[in-house]
């Protein structure tokens, strides 16, 4: 049986994730588990995440997770979540340059606080709630039509060194990096898990990606 096991390291709605993904397939045996050799013996591993970046990347270090993580995205499908998206650049400007896992080289910005909609509203910090997704080419996409809605919580986002590593873009109210890929990882700023039929389409895609572009 395919296993899939998400990242115990204190943050995140893990119950929430494996629950999802035990729902978008039913013979994947999934785990939560913040052991080392669990995660490493996967066959697919997701990393998730809520909060704030410094407690993040204190936990992942704390833990050995860190280094956890950088040695699964060399070997085995990874998919990271929100803030676990966000933790996989170059660094953060949340409560000041946070160094993070630079697996995508790039940084975390923060939405400014004046951005306004077309009708010169002001539109509200964190981001919150359903936006289209524009697609580029990449199996995870598999059977969900381009510009589904995804739910979004942030009050940060990705701007990648590399336009390549950019695989999805939304709007708020400019586009802005929703997805990331690079070899065997993926990554989302949205949350598949609250995302109803397109989020389970996307853990399923996953699930079943042997880490190919």
């Amino acid at each position: 049986m395919s296993s899939v096991v998400v990242i115990d390291y204190g943050m995140g709605n893990l119950h929430s994730i494996a629950k999802a993904l035990q729902h978008a397939d039913s013979g994947v045996n999934v785990q939560i588990s913040a052991d080392p050799k669990t995660i490493a013996a996967a066959d697919r591993v997701v990393f998730p995440g809520v909060g704030a970046m410094r407690d993040c990347m204190q936990a992942l270090h704390e833990t050995g997770l860190a280094e956890v993580i950088k040695q699964v995205a060399n070997s085995k499908p990874l998919l990271g979540i929100c803030l676990g998206m966000q933790a996989l650049l170059t660094d953060s400007e949340e409560g000041g340059k946070i160094d993070c896992l630079n697996l995508f080289p790039g940084h975390v910005r923060r939405f400014a606080d004046d951005l306004t909609d077309s009708n010169g509203e002001r539109l509200k910090i964190p981001h919150m709630g359903w936006n289209q997704v524009q697609q580029l080419p990449h199996p995870l996409w598999q059977s969900i039509p381009q510009n589904s809605r995804f739910y979004f919580v942030h009050s940060y986002f990705a701007a990648p060194d590399n336009q390549q590593d950019c695989i999805a873009t939304s709007d708020y109210p400019q586009p802005f990096t929703c997805a990331l890929a690079k070899d065997n990882v993926f990554a989302v700023q949205f949350h598949p898990e609250k995302s109803q039929t397109v989020g389970l389409q996307l853990l399923q895609n996953f699930l079943r990606w042997d880490g190919a572009n």
